[in-house]
């Protein structure tokens, strides 16, 4: 049985004008987008996961499981809890992107364990 590819991601935000950020680590290559403007660290971590998914399509990979470190973002994207207000619409953009895997298969990782998350904790500050 084949092993499944994992895919890391992490958003953040910073004090305006850079704002949002993301990073995604696969096969341990890191893809960073940095200045994506304002909005929140769950926008940021939305933003984070439909990347991941564009970065997996772009790669043909089959089989993901995305690892993230917001339980909230994990647990709605794999359809464990509702979307609402903001959530909701990323929700649908990611439908919208990545038919092709869904159901969406989503793992929450500690901080610490987020490969993602330790890319964007390197970037100069």
């Amino acid at each position: 049985m084949p092993r499944s590819v994992k895919v890391y991601f992490d958003g953040g935000c910073r004090p305006a004008p850079a704002g949002m950020e993301t990073a995604v680590v696969v096969r341990g290559q890191t893809y960073i987008q940095r200045d994506l403007g304002p909005g929140t660290s769950m926008d940021a971590e939305w933003l984070a996961l439909i990347r991941a998914v564009e970065i997996t399509l772009d790669l043909g990979l089959s089989d993901p499981v995305f690892l993230g470190d917001s339980l909230a973002v994990v647990r709605q994207a794999g359809g464990a809890a509702k979307c609402r207000r903001a959530a909701a619409q990323h929700f649908v953009k990611l439908t919208e992107i990545g038919t092709a895997l869904l159901p969406l298969h989503t793992r929450y990782v500690r901080r610490a364990q987020n490969l993602a998350g330790i890319a964007l904790a390197g970037i100069a500050r």
